[in-house]
Order: C-alpha cells, then structure tokens, then sequence
C-alpha cells in the first residue's frame, strides 16, 4: 500500500475540518486580531504521526505486493451436519442445502415506489389537499364573496397540539384448567403356546358348553309354569356350583397353611433320622409326626385304617365302636398327611364302621362294612354322602357284624367285586352290576370244621373274624374264627376246608399272608400272642408273647422279616426277625393316657411311617428310626442285591433253620 494514499483522504478531511475551524474563527479572530495561518501551523506541528511499537516493518517488496481477499455470501457459523428423516428412503440423510443468509439488522420502511399503485394514490390524495387550501386562501382574500357572506359550516379540525392516541384492551379471563386421573385397571401378563389340537379342544368345549346353556335354560322354562318349588333347588344347586369352585382353591390354601404351621413335623417326616440308634445296637425308636382328630368323632373308636395305593399320602379310617351295648352311628374319613387338621372327606354312617378296604386301581371307590351287617361301596367322585352300593336284607346282607372286606379282581364281565367275612359264618362275595350289588356265597364256616350240607335249622355256624386272599394265588384265603382257629380255604373248592390251625386260644383278631413269602402268614389273638406260620405246617414258626392283648398286626412292605403289633397297654412292638428272633428291636408307648387302647396299626406303602388308631378316635403317625428299616450291609466290591427274591430268600433262610430235615431214604 502507498503511504500517501493512505494519508490523502484523511487529509482532506482535516483540511476541511481546518477551513470550517478558520471560517468559524476568523470572525472571531478578526475582532480578537488573531491570524488563522498562526493556527493551521500550531495544529500541524502538534499533530505527528504516531507508530505503535510492535508495528511489522514491511519492505517496498511487501508493501507492493497485492493480496486477493475474496469476499463471499456463505456464513461461516451455519451448521454443515444437519441431519433430517428422509421418509422415501426411511433412514436420516444429511442435508446439502444451508441457509447462508445472515440479518444484522432489519427495519421495516415507508418508502415506496415511484411506480406502483399506492403511490400514485398517495399523490392523488395530497394533490387533493393541496387545491383546497387554495381555494381557502382565495376566498380569504375577497372579503366580499358570496361565499364568505353564506353561513357554511366548516369542518372540525382536530387540536394538532392537545392529540392523545388512546386505545384499549380488553382484560383477558386467566384460563383454569380441569382434569381428573383415574387409577389403571390391573393388568397380568399371560403367555400361552397354541396348537392345533388346543385351538380345536377349546372350540369343541365352548360348544358343550353353549350345549349345556341351552338345556338348561329350556329345562327351566319348562319347569316354570309347573312347579315354582323346583326353582329354588336350581338356585341352590348355583350356589353349590359357585362353591365348588373356590372349593379347590381353599382346600390347596388350606394345606399350605397348616404345612406353614407344622413346618417342624414335615421337615422332621423329610430329613430327620434317628443318629444315636449307631450307639444303641439293634434298637430302634418311633418319632411321633402328625396326630389327626375329627371334632365329631371323638366318642367313637378306630375301627379300621386303609392307605390309597395310587396317593400315598392319604388313607381312610373307619369310626365305629367294640363296645357292644353301646352301638350308634359311624363315620367314615379320609385324611392326607398334608392336612392334618382336617379331613379331606367325611360319610357320616347310621351304623358303625368296622372295616374298609379301598380298591388298589380305582382308588375313588371304598368297600365299607357296617355293625349290622351291611356292606356298602362309596364313589369318592359322586357328590352327596349316601354311598353308591349298599346291600339290603333283599339283596342278601350279613345277619351279623362285617368284621373285614376285601377288593378282589375284577371278574370275567370286567365287574368290581370284593368279598366280605361276618359273624354270621358266611364269606360273600359281592359284584358292582349296575346300581346293585349281586351277591355269591363263597363258604359257610361250621364248628366241626368243615362246611356243613345240613338243613339250615340244624347248622351250626361259627364266627369269622378276619379272612385275607392270598398275594399270588387268587383263589386260596385264610379265615380266622371266633374260636381261635385258622381255616385255609379255596374259592373253587367251597365243601371242605383244605387245612385247619389250632392257632390260638382266643378269637383271632388278624390273619394276613406276607407280602414277599408265599408260604408265610400271621396272625394275633387278644391271647397276648402273635404267631408266624408257613401254611405247608400244622404249628407255627414263631410264636411271641407280648404280656397284654394284641389287636392288630401289620407286615411291612419294605422287608420280609419286619412286623409291627399294638397290644390294649398302648405299645407298639416293632420285630425284625433277621435281627432279632426272640424280642422286638422296639417297644415304645404310645398313649399319653392309661385307659387309652390301641385298635389298628398300618404301614406305608412306600414312606417309612405307620399310623396307629386307638378308642378315643385320634390317629398317630410315627416315623420308623433307622435301626427299624435296616438293610444288610454290602461287601467290599460287590453290589446289594435287591427285589423280591433277596426279601424271599431272607424269610426262607430262618425258616429252614426252624423246619424238621426231612428223612433222608436209602
């Protein structure tokens, strides 16, 4: 850049700013007598030219050189990277196009132009006004005018000096808001797979349903005009229907409840074992579980117990009484070791219950027998608590009490039966045809030991107490009679008895055959004994002496050699014969209570527990010590044989150390 150039504009500004300076006072100097050279020189003098200290020194070279400065319309500070949704190509695509346009500053104007429309009215408009005055000014001048000398009103002029521009504004109501919140209704997750065959149940059932609907409602309307009594019933069967439904889910709370309750119980029926029996030899104990009582069958005593073969966890008892003179209503119950405070059904009876038996494949139906002779089958399925069979003096019921019945195979036509023993000599046999029970005299027992051909006034019947059929051989069973003897019968063969044992004193309480062994039985008497035989034997195996009357006598399912027996002093005696051939490996009592007899013990199917009733109607469940259940211990390397034929062989083996060596011939 040339210095003078650039020197020579603001010269001349501070020329003229000098001329005005002089012209202003020169005036003033002409009456003061200044000289205006004297102070151009005195302003040029004092005004150097001043080069701040850090300034770029440039050469000639440099100060010659021209630079290209190119000055353009983008705007430096607009974004480059905005991003917008292209809906076309459904992704966000960056955008070319900027708005380059920067306003520093913007005021709205009032020119307009020349040309256009509104313009030229303007013009118009103040042409206009300009003609008037002049007329105005015109008639001012001649006073004498007409126009001055008529009475014409002139126009209003607004006061251009008192002008107040006012306006208003309406107040504006604040705005109130209103709204209300309800809470969300509740909502659940659910989750399903469907297939074809559920889609297809599902319809099909609707349709049932919408089936069932229709016949109900024109049953109802049919019944309507008839009788309005029948109305009523409809309406409690609805309720009954709306009970049912909670009823499931009630009882399923119900156990959790009282699994909560008695939580120490099923931990100890799950986990505990017995450890000081390793430092009691061969002696073992019962840890007592559950106790189960109904309110209402306090007075009575337990007549019978049976477990379910299909739900191990739930067995029935039968309520009745041994006090003869004291005969009354029974009860039947049913209870699961999940709810042990109350039973999972009840059948009150009219008479007392003596015995039971539930069927092992359709665990739903019951074999009950009654005190006066009775026999009855209960439908666990069916509603209502009369039983579903029951035998009449028509139809061939006992004279006497039903002391045991007993579910045996169905026969050739495929129908139930089960066979019963009473008092009256006679073992019956009853089939479920229908909506009755036909019956079929298997035997009638007689004193003299056999079955009598006599006419009925000259017979003279004895009295059986307990029978049991045989595990294997479906046709052969065993008679305990009031006398004391055994009878071993077959059900082809009803003339004659195939053998007889003098096997007690008294009247013989239990007879059952082993569940392994199928030579060996038991049986006990209120004699205070309990006897084993082999049924090939006149005279029993073993006899045990337990110093008070026995009332009943189980085989374990577990092993071939353990038995349990109660007596009336509130013992159970527990015997493992591979152990101990002489005594019992447990004797514990079991009543809190004196007077309190013991009347039945049962063993699990497949836990270690038994259960024992006695006369008060309460049920105890004890578990087995480990002593009670022991297995013989395997040698080093060779496996524990297990199954039937070790528990067979284990009974054979101490009874061929009982059995006379047969003579050896020549």
């Amino acid at each position: 850049l040339d210095s003078k150039a650039a020197v020579t504009p603001h010269f001349r500004v501070y020329t003229l700013f000098i001329r005005c300076l002089s012209n202003h006072r020169g005036d003033h100097d002409e009456e003061e007598g200044v000289d205006p050279g004297d102070v151009l020189d005195e302003w040029s003098h004092g005004k150097a030219l001043l080069k701040p200290a850090d300034q770029l020194e440039l050469t000639d070279a440099e100060l010659k050189e021209e630079i290209t400065r190119i000055l353009t319309a983008n705007n430096p500070h607009a974004p480059q990277n905005i991003v917008r949704y292209s809906f076309k190509e459904r992704s966000y695509k960056l955008t070319s196009v900027v708005d380059q346009m920067a306003v520093h500053f913007m005021l709205e104007g009032s020119l307009l132009h020349q040309d256009s429309d509104e313009a030229l009215r303007l013009r118009a408009k103040d042409s206009l006004s300009e003609g008037s005055e002049v007329e105005e000014a015109g008639v001012e001048d001649r006073p004498d005018s007409v126009t001055s000398k008529t009475d014409k009103k002139e126009p209003k002029l607004t006061n251009q000096f008192n002008f107040s521009e006012r306006a208003s504004q309406t107040l504006n109501n604040p705005l109130r808001e209103r709204s209300c919140q309800t809470e969300p209704p509740p909502r659940s997750n659910f989750s399903a797979t469907a297939n074809q065959w559920e889609i297809y149940d599902a319809y099909v059932y609707e349709l049932q349903k919408q089936e069932k609907n229709k016949e109900k409602q024109k049953a109802v309307q049919s019944k309507k005009d008839n009788d309005k009594g029948k109305k009523k019933n409809m309406m409690m069967e609805t309720q009954v229907d709306d009970i049912t439904k909670v009823g499931n889910s009630a009882r399923i709370f119900e156990r959790m409840v009282n699994q909560n309750t008695f939580d120490d119980i099923a931990q100890d029926f799950k986990y505990f074992e017995d450890a000081s029996d390793e430092f009691r030899d061969q002696e073992g104990t019962l840890l007592t579980l559950w106790k189960f009582q109904y309110e209402k069958a306090k007075r009575l005593s337990v007549t019978a117990l049976c477990w379910n073969k299909k739900y191990q966890d739930m067995f029935a008892v039968g309520m009745g009484s041994y006090d003869f003179s004291k005969q009354g209503r029974g009860m039947v119950v049913f209870y699961s070791l999940k709810n042990s405070a109350f039973p999972e059904y009840i059948y009150p009876t009219n008479s007392g219950v003596l015995c039971l038996d539930i069927h092992e494949q359709h665990s739903y139906l019951v074999a009950v027998g009654f005190y006066d002779g009775c026999v009855a089958v209960y439908n666990l399925k069916e509603e209502g608590l009369e039983p579903a069979y029951k035998s009449t003096a028509k139809t061939g019921k006992h004279t006497d009490p039903v002391w045991q019945v007993h579910w045996q195979n169905d026969d050739m036509d495929n129908n139930h039966n089960f066979c019963s023993v009473s008092s009256d000599g006679r073992i019956v046999s009853w089939t479920l045809v229908k909506n009755e029970l036909v019956f079929t005299d298997i035997i009638t027992l007689s004193l003299n030991g056999a079955v009598s051909e006599e006419p009925e006034g000259a017979q003279q019947p004895t009295c059986g107490t307990s029978f049991d059929f045989h595990k294997q051989i479906d046709y052969l069973f065993l008679v305990g009679t009031e006398e004391g003897k055994i009878y071993k019968c077959s059900k082809t063969y009803s003339s004659q008895f195939l053998e007889t044992y003098d096997a007690h004193s008294m009247a013989v309480d239990t007879v059952k055959w082993n569940h392994f062994h199928p030579k060996v039985f038991i049986s006990c008497s209120s004699d205070w004994t309990v006897k084993i035989w082999d049924h090939t034997i006149n005279t029993p195996m073993f006899t045990f002496d337990l110093n008070a009357a026995v009332g009943d006598v189980a085989w374990s399912p577990y092993s071939s050699t353990v038995f349990a027996a109660i007596t009336t002093d509130g013992t159970v005696h527990v015997f493992d014969l591979n152990i101990n051939k002489y005594e019992a490996v447990c004797e514990q009592q079991v009543v809190s209570k004196k007077k309190t007899k013991l009347t039945h013990i049962e063993f699990n199917p497949i836990y270690p527990i038994i259960i024992v009733g006695n006369d008060r109607g309460y049920v105890t469940s004890f578990k087995l010590s480990p002593n009670l259940r022991k297995k013989p211990k395997a040698k080093k390397g060779q496996e524990l044989p297990k199954g039937p034929e070790v528990e067979i062989a284990k009974m054979e083996k101490l009874l061929s150390l009982l059995r006379e060596p047969e003579p050896s011939t020549l």
